[in-house]
């Protein structure tokens, strides 16, 4: 009776959540900042003059992701720059390979590269003008001399070849205390005063806003970083009109402009999509009035978003804790009934439950590319651990003297299981379902950062933007999906409860 409603209850929540679309003409992908989301736009908006249908898929994380999605075919084009191609994704090439040697070397991958869009987003390094005049910092070859200074890098920056790690050993750079953060938030801890050197891109809007300094690249560290399409060469082949929408944006784009767009969405808060649009009219006229474009460039209300958000959010857990159940409670009566396997069983899932979940969802990536799939499986690993344990706790619980009643009677082993032991242990074993669920309830949300949707979208947008508004769009209605998860598993356990534990649990 046990299993039969609770499988019940789980196919009529993923039977009413529905698959997200997949049939478009092409996927684009950008990464988690500003510019690149404007960039995706700008493309996406523009393919449907050509009568291309775009799905962009947003600020999905950093190079390494974006780059494997097109590897992996979890996406077809996204925007890159070419220093980040020599020095960081294509191993080998040396820092000044040219034009010819980028094709030559994406074609063996079948990947295929855009002529450039016109500007250049270079890597630098800032601090504001009061430490500039202070320390007498013109140059990255005076922070030598100021080892003192708190730096803090991005944390991509960090790890790249073509960042911290090349720029501390080319200038010698040993300072004492370097911490790694978010790039949206590094202008606000330079204004904070809870920095003084930060690393930045050429084009960033803050950089005028908050009077920051950029330090000359007095030995020419950084590569160039022309500002490209990336694409599959076999996309281009199904969708020839790509090529048409790559071609209307070749030299089409100056550093300034780049970062007058950068500004519209980062301090005045407009939303990217009204600022490519703006941009498209100025390129081609009337091409922005199309009413289907303008349309799109003003994107959904706010209530069809969260509708939206919380289909997707139900999708990823709803699945993920079907599939954890579906294991899980075998797995905790097998723990039950066999104690030296319960103990590795439970072993191995804890180990599970420990690896930080931003690290299982790359992990996933390779297996499952980009979207929901890999949210789904990295959120049923976590559910794991709370239904085994609270299986296993709650039918090792059961006084023996019921158990062995019930084998004095002759009954199978899994008969005793469904009609004696399970009802017992019901309380328990839908308490540690509930867990695994409010806690993928709030674990999903990171699956935003590899485009699995859901609520994470517009926190982790609005901690790019700074923006509070945006960031409570998605926090409160997880926060009150979480709530009526845990009310909706209780109303589940009083009624599968036996109404005599009931009354007794009740008091």
């Amino acid at each position: 009776m046990l299993f039969a409603v609770l499988c019940a209850v789980l196919c009529a929540v993923l039977c009413v959540v529905p698959v997200r679309a997949a049939d478009v003409g092409a996927r684009i992908g950008s990464k988690n900042f500003t510019e690149s989301v404007i960039l995706a736009e700008l493309l996406r908006l523009d393919a449907q003059r050509h009568g291309l249908r775009i799905e962009h898929r947003r600020a999905l994380g950093g190079s390494a992701i974006l780059w494997q999605a097109l590897l992996d075919n979890s996406i077809d084009v996204y925007p890159e720059y070419t220093g980040t191609l020599t020095q960081e994704l294509l191993h080998g090439l040396p820092p000044a390979a040219g034009r010819d040697d980028l094709l030559a070397a994406l074609k063996t991958l079948g990947v295929g590269m855009s002529a450039s869009m016109g500007f250049e987003d270079r890597y630098a390094l800032g601090v504001t003008e009061t430490a500039g005049e202070r320390w007498q910092l013109r140059s990255l070859s005076d922070l030598r001399a100021q080892p003192q200074l708190r730096y803090a890098l991005s944390n991509e920056f960090m790890s790249r070849a073509d960042g911290w790690q090349g720029l501390r050993q080319v200038y010698a750079l040993a300072p004492l205390r370097v911490k790694g953060l978010e790039h949206s938030l590094a202008y606000r801890a330079l204004a904070d005063g809870a920095a003084d050197v930060i690393d930045l891109y050429t084009t960033d809007a803050e950089i005028q806003r908050y009077g920051v300094r950029v330090l000359a690249d007095d030995k020419r560290f950084f590569p160039g970083y022309e500002a490209v399409w990336l694409y599959r060469l076999d996309s281009v082949l199904r969708q020839p009109k790509l090529l048409q929408a790559f071609a209307d944006f070749t030299d089409r784009i100056s550093e300034s402009q780049m970062q007058q767009m950068n500004a519209a969405v980062q301090l005045q808060r407009r939303d990217e999509s009204s600022v490519a649009a703006q941009y498209l009219t100025t390129l081609f006229g009337s091409a922005a009035s199309d009413p289907a474009q303008a349309a799109a460039a003003r994107g959904p209300g706010m209530a069809q978003r969260i509708w939206s958000r919380t289909v997707e959010h139900l999708q990823l857990v709803g699945t993920s804790v079907a599939l954890a159940l579906l294991l899980g409670l075998p797995l905790g009566i097998a723990a039950a009934k066999l104690p030296r396997l319960g103990r590795w069983v439970l072993a191995v899932a804890v180990v599970v439950q420990t690896v930080p979940a931003l690290a299982m969802l790359v992990f996933m990536i390779p297996v499952f590319g980009i979207g929901a799939r890999p949210a789904i499986a990295t959120l049923f690993l976590y559910g794991l651990l709370p239904i085994v344990r609270n299986t296993l706790t709650g039918l090792s619980s059961i006084p023996a003297s019921l158990r062995e009643s019930a084998a004095s009677l002759g009954l199978p082993w899994h008969v005793q299981v469904l009609r004696v032991e399970a009802p017992l242990a019901a309380r328990t074993i839908i308490a540690g379902i509930s867990t695994a669920a409010v806690i993928n309830v709030g674990t999903a949300t990171l699956g935003a950062l590899i485009g699995a949707g859901g609520y994470g979208e517009p926190i982790l947008t609005g901690v790019r933007l700074n923006n509070l508004p945006l960031i409570l769009e998605g926090a409160i209605p997880a926060a009150a999906l979480a709530l009526l998860v845990l009310v909706a598993f209780q109303g589940i356990e009083r009624a599968l409860t036996p109404r005599g534990l009931r009354l007794s649990f009740d008091g």
